[in-house]
């Protein structure tokens, strides 16, 4: 049985971090692990409160994980701190893991930080050159390329300079998509950017109407789970866009706040 492994940080809801991919990864039919990389006390309304877990303590997690089972593919979802990133990257270049996907959390739907002021761009520095993909929203492909987006055009710029970080793949996800300029009518629309470093693909959508937790751990971890399967990135983003798009059809209001992706 496949394996994919989530380094990410703890929802008390379950609707988003580690307890999502796991829902994730058993959908797709893979066998989740996970460690856990910060603690979270929020609900379907705020976030209020973050924390780091010991670096040390999430070394061990890992090394203690990996020695006994190697994962087919991982994500990383929430770090937190620059000592959390570190000790992700020494892991995964000490074991030399494969099909890393990164999902660069910077700010929850709610505009809480989710990250140390430094994290971000040791991040990009330290862990991004050994991502198989990475998935930010536009707001955190700006944040992490420099670029100010506001069209199809300058999304994919930050495309272009995100892939001088040494990434394989850049997937720059629409679901804050509102306000940019696009090729086609924006209202209302979804896309997808995929950049290779040679063409650029696009997978496009229609924006449900609402607000939905955890849309982007889902994505990510819906791509983790395809490429420890063997799929190429392209059909893993494809697979995965639909399956996101079921569980937002299907999500449920447990909650005052935004509702919860049913996976």
């Amino acid at each position: 049985m496949k394996t994919a492994l989530t380094i990410a940080g703890f929802d008390p809801t379950g609707g988003a971090g580690l307890q999502a991919d796991l829902k994730v990864f058993h959908r797709f039919g893979v066998y989740g692990l996970s460690a856990v990389a910060a603690l979270t006390a929020q609900n379907t309304l705020k976030v209020a409160s973050t924390a780091g877990i010991d670096a040390g303590l999430l070394e061990e997690q890992l090394k203690t994980l990996i020695n006994d089972i190697r994962p087919d593919a991982l994500k990383t979802g929430m770090l937190f701190s620059r000592d959390a990133v570190s000790v992700v990257a020494k892991i995964v270049k000490g074991f030399a893991l494969q099909n890393l996907v990164i999902d660069p959390v910077a700010v929850s739907s709610t505009g809480k930080s989710l990250v140390d002021d430094t994290a971000l761009d040791m991040l990009k520095e330290r862990l991004f050159p050994f991502a198989k993909v990475i998935t930010p929203n536009i707001y955190e492909a700006s944040l992490l390329s420099g670029v100010a987006i506001c069209d199809e055009e300058s999304i994919e710029f930050a495309a272009k300079e995100l892939k001088k970080t040494g990434v394989d793949v850049v997937i720059i996800t629409g679901g804050h998509f509102d306000g940019i300029k696009t090729k086609k009518k924006s209202s209302g629309r979804t896309m997808e950017l995929i950049y290779d470093g040679v063409s650029f693909s696009r997978i496009r959508g229609r924006k449900m109407p609402g607000e939905y937790h955890g849309t982007g751990c889902a994505f990510s971890a819906a791509i983790t789970a395809c490429l420890a399967k063997g799929m190429t990135v392209y059909d893993a983003v494809k697979k995965a866009r639909r399956f996101v798009e079921g569980a937002v059809k299907n999500a449920v209001n447990l909650g005052k706040g935004m509702s919860l992706l049913k996976m």
